[in-house]
């Protein structure tokens, strides 16, 4: 029976962290991660977890640990925002490329400089091609949801890789909503024990990490690292099915609102796409064929699945909450790269919204939805790439 309160979104994940009971966390504090790891420290103090918790120096440390930790043979855990993600950077790719299961998730923050503390995407984007699997969350129970499942799929014998679960940093890990918690035998239950592969403390079987790959084998590698990542899809749809049956909520690649016969269409990440909703309703309301799309898994990115998902429509525009500076943003390029891949040639634009914290209001998705209804009357687009919000 699902137990409903009252909690943020740090609060929420970290009593997800707590369901599953990791054998590791390396904990390192950043806001506006710095209350997961708090609240998690807390369980460990007072006996709630199993979970051998280390306090390290720095992110990058952090992330070390943990592919000590995993490497050895352990279910293992961390979380950071920002900054701390970027400083860990050069050991993203080790964890990922030992196909380490490690979990964490990231509070996402901007990037200094200037040095700012408030939500947008600059960081997980910034992370994108370190080979680690990326769920997004548009609210607290998303977030809460999408750390259980991550373990399962992370951890699934023909996957192995990293995974963060990315949620808007402030806007959901601060505020306060509705959530459903599932009881902890059933979090036990449905991620299960944890399968160690190939574990360093294993004396019967020795092996090694962090061989020396030169040009006659490092391609190889590479390739083989990419095919598991074309797993990663059925996976994550298996899961959420399993997911579905003790919570009762549905999941998917990504999320798809009134898309079916819309003739334009915003694509969003994260806690904006519940401010388009409203709009899009608004919209319908007015006889405008107008929908969204809302990514849930951002690598692997599902292309096949989300051109089928936008095939209706004639005008697109993709919302960034991070900026590829002398570029399109980056879920644009993936969003271009799918469709135009696929012969389908709708009018695609690009917006940069809310970095730094920038509010994105009602008003930003009507004038966007506006815009888009212009273009696919056939309209001329002034610019493909603009920035929503800003000040002139």
């Amino acid at each position: 029976m699902a137990k409903i309160v009252a909690a943020t979104g740090n609060e929420a994940v970290a009593n997800a962290l707590r369901q599953v009971n990791p054998d590791v966390c390396a904990a390192y504090p950043i806001t506006p991660q710095t209350d997961i790891m708090q609240r998690f420290s807390g369980f460990v103090s007072d006996g709630k977890v199993d979970t051998e918790i280390i306090l390290v120096e720095s992110e990058h440390s952090a992330m070390s640990a943990c592919v000590g930790a995993a490497a050895a043979g352990g279910r293992v855990i961390t979380a950071t925002s920002s900054q701390g993600l970027a400083l860990m950077w050069e050991v993203l790719f080790i964890a990922s490329g030992y196909r380490l299961p490690i979990i964490m998730p990231v509070v996402n923050r901007a990037i200094s400089a200037p040095l700012n503390i408030h939500c947008d995407h600059s960081d997980s984007m910034g992370a994108r091609d370190s080979g680690w699997i990326q769920l997004y969350s548009e609210n607290a129970q998303e977030a809460y949801d999408n750390t259980i499942q991550a373990f399962r799929i992370a951890e699934q014998t023909d996957i192995r890789l990293p995974a963060m679960i990315c949620l808007d940093g402030f806007i959901i890990s601060h505020s306060i909503e509705r959530i459903e918690y599932l009881e902890d035998d059933e979090v036990k239950k449905f991620v299960g024990g944890y399968t160690q592969l190939h574990p360093l403390l294993d004396t019967e079987r020795a092996v090694s990490y962090g061989p020396l790959i030169l040009s006659d084998l490092y391609m190889e590698y590479k390739r083989a690292h990419e095919e598991v990542m074309t797993k990663v899809i059925q996976v994550v749809l298996d899961v959420a099915a399993d997911f579905e049956n003790i919570s009762g909520r549905k999941y998917g690649l990504f999320e798809s609102y009134r898309l079916d016969d819309a003739d334009i269409a915003i694509v969003i990440l994260n806690s904006a796409a519940g401010t388009v909703k409203d709009v899009v309703d608004a919209f319908r309301e007015k006889g405008v064929k107008a929908g969204l799309l809302k990514p849930r898994l951002f690598r692997p990115f599902p292309f096949g699945e989300i051109v089928a998902a936008l095939q209706s429509a004639k005008a697109i525009c993709v919302l960034d909450r991070a900026d590829s500076l002398g570029g399109f943003g980056p879920l644009y390029m993936e969003i271009a790269s799918a469709m135009m891949g696929n012969g389908m040639k709708p009018v695609l634009t690009n917006k940069i919204y809310g970095l730094g914290g920038r509010d994105f209001l009602p008003e930003h998705a009507e004038a966007v939805l506006s815009e888009l209804a212009d273009i696919a009357k056939g309209g001329t687009v002034k610019t493909f790439k603009t920035y929503l919000g800003v000040r002139e």
